[in-house]
């Protein structure tokens, strides 16, 4: 948040064969220490809850992600991060309408939600101004 990077996607982790994060996801053991009975667990989020609240950290700038973060910040004890100023991580309120989230500096926020990308369709248009200007002359 000090940053202001706000990520637009999180992929889902699909293990592939052959590959240590796979080890990792499987076993619930670090394969880059030696494994023993006694290793340390390593925590990995494999139901849905988990992974949603995963990518609900990440995509903490995201209004729809509120209350699910404040439930799981007050559950972990770190309601210093909720409250309307810019060290806190979420917001104390929700937003009756989304599109008029006013920040703590007076700027509206836009969430990145379903915002279509732009296709590319060929050439930039200053092509097309370069293709009809004046040429210079051919030598023969």
């Amino acid at each position: 948040k000090k940053y202001e990077f706000r990520l637009d996607q999180v992929q889902n982790f699909t293990p592939t064969p052959m590959a240590m994060a796979t080890a990792m996801y499987h076993s619930g053991k670090n394969p880059l220490r030696k494994v023993t009975a006694d290793s340390d667990d390593v925590p990995i989020p494999k139901n849905g809850l988990q992974r949603k609240l995963h990518k609900a950290f990440i995509r903490y700038h995201d209004p729809a992600n509120w209350p699910m973060l404040r439930e799981a910040l007050k559950k972990m004890g770190r309601e210093d991060l909720i409250g309307n100023s810019k060290k806190h991580l979420v917001p104390a309120f929700q937003p009756a309408v989304m599109g008029a989230i006013r920040q703590s500096d007076g700027s509206t926020f836009k969430s990145n939600k379903a915002v279509p990308a732009k296709k590319y369709g060929g050439l930039p248009k200053s092509f097309n101004n370069m293709k009809n200007a004046a040429r210079p002359a051919r030598i023969k």
